[in-house]
């Protein structure tokens, strides 16, 4: 039995999903004749509020065509350190958009909105133009953090204030929502463009879908073509983006509650620093000094259980829709022998 905790992206299709994609109705969607694409893209734009929605192959791709959408070379845009653009895109926000990031020291990936007063550079004409604050819910190298609502809408209003657009990287929102008993429309609310991953915890094979009004989004689908990113009869995989709204939101509280018992049992460990506060799905954890970080991840890999490291000291496990009871009660007893 193997046990791969790298990524909730390592994911298969299930047998309900592979169905629902057999039978999809598909056309050409470059002339916009895919009707589940069309339906999908309806579906999570009446979602989040919002009048548009455009699927694409990659949360990447959806985060890179909203910055471009929000930006003009030589400006630029306000993130956390440990942001998914930044850290993760290979420089797409340079090279695709001509924009320069301004880095905000947060708390697990998270700032609040006087740190975004103080990160906007001033109006002189030498100085680049602030023009997009970027958030990511849940925060990924923060360990699946969850933001304050409450601080997302004063971060909307100074973004307000200073004529700033807002873009959520929604890559794991789904894993907010059901931790946070909250509404997608609310998020609809506050931000300008949305970006939702269905590849991640709702097990879909590909596919992340970018979500705004028109007056931002009608250039969407000619960037996605710039980028490469037109597709053609996409319903297929459409189809399982549909099913996965359907049927894998609710059973994300399960993912949670696999991730938490996790913790506690590494918290038991005397070569474990720290294990960072768990809300969704991801654990991180940091090794004791003495403790050689390759060795520890070998051996677990020697015992078919898989995780990563994301550097400075940080180990990542990720639980999943493939990730089964069975699988968990064989952790959690590997670790106890740890």
């Amino acid at each position: 039995m193997i046990i791969d905790l790298r990524s909730d992206t390592v994911t298969k299709p299930t047998k309900g999903m592979l169905e629902a994609m057999m039978e999809a109705k598909v056309g050409d969607d470059v002339f916009r004749e895919d009707n589940t694409v069309n339906e999908l893209e309806n579906r999570l734009a009446e979602m989040f509020g919002k009048s548009d929605a455009l699927f694409f192959p990659s949360g990447t791709m959806a985060n890179q065509t909203a910055i471009k959408l929000n930006t003009n070379p030589g400006e630029q845009l306000i993130c956390d350190k440990y942001a998914h653009i930044y850290n993760y895109e290979s420089g797409g926000v340079s090279f695709n958009s001509g924009v320069s990031c301004k880095l905000i020291d947060g708390n697990r990936g998270m700032f609040n909105h006087e740190q975004v007063i103080d990160a906007i550079n001033p109006e002189a004409y030498y100085y680049s133009k602030s023009s997009l604050v970027e958030i990511e819910n849940t925060t990924n190298k923060g360990g699946g953090a969850c933001w304050d609502f409450d601080e997302i809408k004063k971060i909307k209003k100074v973004c307000d204030d200073n004529q700033l657009r807002f873009h959520l990287d929604g890559a794991r929102i789904w894993n907010a929502l059901v931790t946070k008993n909250e509404c997608p429309k609310h998020y609809g609310d506050q931000f300008d463009t949305i970006s939702v991953c269905l590849s991640k915890g709702l097990g879909c094979p590909i596919g992340s879908v970018l979500i705004g009004n028109l007056d931002i989004m009608k250039d969407a689908l000619r960037i996605r073509k710039i980028f490469g990113g037109n597709m053609r009869q996409v319903g297929y995989l459409a189809a399982a983006g549909l099913y996965a709204l359907d049927n894998n939101i609710e059973r994300l509280v399960d993912d949670h509650k696999k991730a938490k018992e996790i913790g506690e049992e590494l918290k038991r460990l005397n070569k474990i620093k720290i294990v960072e506060e768990i809300e969704t799905n991801i654990i991180v954890f940091e090794l004791n000094n003495d403790v050689n970080e390759q060795q520890f991840v070998q051996n677990l890999a020697d015992k078919n259980i898989y995780i990563i490291s994301m550097g400075s000291g940080k180990l990542r496990m990720v639980t999943h829709l493939d990730y089964t009871n069975t699988m968990h009660e064989k952790l959690i007893s590997t670790i106890k022998t740890l």
